[in-house]
C-alpha cells in the first residue's frame, strides 16, 4: 500500500480525490487534511496567507500519523503566487515540518509537462487576469511557455466548484489551438477527475488539471508508477521525471 498526503485548502473540488484513488487501484491510498483557506479570494493577499508555513504546518501532524510517504501542498495559486523562488521556499519549509518528500500543485504542472514532453501549452484559468499571469510567469520559469492564457475572472473556490463538464470544456477550447501541445487547467477548486478522458477526446491532445496533477506529483515522489487512462496521458506515459 502506497499512501499519500494532500494539504487540500478548505472545500471546493475535494471529491476529486476519492474519485481518483479509484482509478488508481486499490494499492493506493490518498490522505486529504484540510487546510484553513481563509479569505475565499483569489486576490493575491489573501493567497499570500492562505499558503503561509503556519496554515500549512497545521495539518503535518494528521498526515504523519496517517503514514503517508510524500505530501504535496494541492494548491496552485497558493503556490505559484509566491514565485519560482518562493514556492521552492515553501515546499522545502514544509518537507522539513512533515519530514516527508514535498511539492506543490504548481510544480507538479511543470514536471508533469516535462514527463509528456511538451513545452508550449495553453492555460485555461478561473482566476482573475492579475493571478492567472503569475501563473504564466511561474511556467516560463520552469521552462514551459504557455502561448495563450485565458482568465476567467473568478474570485472564490466556492464559485468555481459549482462548475460542471460544459463550463470546464468551454474553457479548454477557448484556448486551444492548432500549435498548442498541451491545455492547462490550474485550479484545484475545479472538477476535473471525472472528465479529462472526455476533454482529451474533444481536443486531441493531453489536457491537465490541477488535482489530477497533484496526484501524479505524490505517486513521482514515493516513486510510484502507476497506469491509470482513465487518468488521461499523463498516467499512460513511461516516466521521464522520477524520483531517485
Amino acid at each position: 500500500m502506497t499512501a499519500l498526503g494532500f494539504l487540500y485548502p478548505g472545500h471546493s473540488a475535494e471529491d476529486d480525490y476519492p474519485r481518483i484513488e479509484q482509478l488508481l487501484g486499490s494499492d493506493v491510498r490518498l490522505d486529504l487534511v484540510h487546510t484553513d483557506i481563509g479569505e475565499d479570494a483569489h486576490r493575491v493577499d489573501a493567497l499570500l496567507e492562505m499558503g503561509s508555513p503556519e496554515r500549512l504546518t497545521a495539518g503535518v501532524a494528521q498526515l504523519r500519523m496517517s503514514g503517508a510517504e510524500a505530501v504535496v501542498w494541492a494548491c496552485t495559486s497558493g503556490s505559484f503566487v509566491y514565485g519560482w523562488k518562493g514556492a521552492h521556499d515553501q515546499i522545502r519549509s514544509l518537507a522539513r515540518a512533515a519530514g516527508l518528500p514535498a511539492s506543490s500543485t504548481s510544480f507538479a504542472f511543470v514536471h508533469a509537462a516535462k514527463e509528456l514532453g511538451v513545452r508550449r501549452v495553453a492555460v485555461g484559468a478561473t482566476y482573475p487576469e492579475d493571478v492567472a499571469n503569475l501563473f504564466a510567469d511561474f511556467l516560463r520559469a520552469g521552462g514551459v511557455e504557455p502561448a495563450t492564457v485565458r482568465a476567467s475572472g473568478i474570485i472564490t473556490a466556492a464559485e468555481v466548484g459549482t462548475w460542471g463538464y460544459d463550463e470546464v470544456l468551454t474553457l479548454a477550447r477557448s484556448v486551444d489551438a492548432p500549435d498548442i501541445e498541451a491545455i492547462l487547467l490550474p485550479d484545484t477548486a475545479l472538477h476535473t477527475a471525472a472528465h479529462i478522458p472526455d476533454l482529451e477526446k474533444q481536443l486531441g491532445k493531453p489536457v491537465l488539471t490541477a488535482n489530477q496533477v497533484t496526484v501524479w506529483e505524490a505517486l513521482r515522489l514515493a516513486d510510484r508508477k502507476v497506469n491509470a487512462p482513465d487518468l488521461g496521458a499523463l498516467f499512460t506515459k513511461e516516466p521521464l521525471v522520477q524520483a531517485d
